[in-house]
């Protein structure tokens, strides 16, 4: 059960014992009003009246801490689960069901870290990571190896990132004696984590510059693709030409036949 189910469970739980205890409340104060005045006041009434005030106190603090959880923000939902492992499976042989599987998967990873200390820096985590996705195919040569060294320091990153929520989410649990030194252990993996996601964003920009001049074969040149598709536009420009300057033609020699078998009559 997921955090949001347990808070509106609670809330309902809260309300339905509030309204109970005002009605026990409102019965008890409504028999001793009515039998009192029958019988004297006794122990009997003494009784009811008892439980009376007891239901009313009740139902005064069940509506208070009602009041005070609806105060609360409900906990965000729950990311979509990913589904059967054959569904898995099978998603993962289309590239559209690869890339819808792994935003479920980033989104799961950012629910865990909801409210965290490091919730900014694994968002920059994700950005970063997902343009190194489009930089390592045109890693080659010299280049390659970073993109290993990318996938493996993001690796590590997230594991770094999944034990330092792990901790932050203990710190509120611990004895007040090892908070302390609790407190400053998260402190240390959340600033080691930190410093790693900048060293990987230099990572990605030194990656996005080898890239950039990867794609100048030559200083000061172009692409011979680039004349390749000059030659291709210049070459379907003359023949289009060609064709319109052979369609005019074909208009203009029926016309002068036209002219010449008139003169002839």
């Amino acid at each position: 059960m997921d955090e949001r189910t347990r808070y509106f469970r609670r809330l309902k739980r809260l309300r339905g014992a509030a309204r109970r205890w005002s009605v026990l409340g409102a019965g008890f104060t409504g028999a001793a009003v009515v039998l009192t005045p029958y019988a004297g006041i006794g122990i009997a009434d003494a009784a009811w009246a008892a439980a009376a005030g007891g239901s009313a106190v009740l139902a005064w603090f069940r509506w208070s801490d009602h009041r005070e959880l609806a105060a609360t923000p409900a906990p965000p939902p729950p990311p979509p689960a990913i589904g059967s492992p054959k569904l898995t499976a099978a998603l993962e042989r289309i590239p559209a069901g690869r890339t819808v599987l792994q935003e479920v998967r980033r989104q799961k990873n950012r629910y865990a870290l909801r409210g965290s200390a490091i919730a900014d820096s694994w968002d920059r985590l994700d950005r970063a990571s997902q343009t190194m996705a489009g930089l390592s195919g045109l890693l080659t040569g010299l280049g390659e190896p970073a993109a290993i060294e990318a996938a493996g320091a993001e690796q590590w990153l997230r594991e770094l990132g999944q034990r330092v929520a792990s901790v932050e989410r203990a710190i509120p649990l611990s004895h007040p004696d090892r908070r302390e030194v609790l407190e400053r252990s998260h402190a240390g993996l959340a600033e080691q984590f930190t410093e790693g996601v900048l060293e990987y964003e230099n990572l990605v920009a030194a990656a996005a510059s080898y890239v950039a001049e990867d794609g100048h074969p030559v200083a000061d040149s172009r692409h011979p693709a680039y004349f390749g598709l000059i030659e291709a536009a210049d070459r379907l420009r003359g023949f289009a030409e060609g064709l319109a300057e052979l369609r005019t033609n074909e208009i203009k020699i029926p016309s002068e036949r036209a002219g010449s078998a008139d003169t002839s009559k």
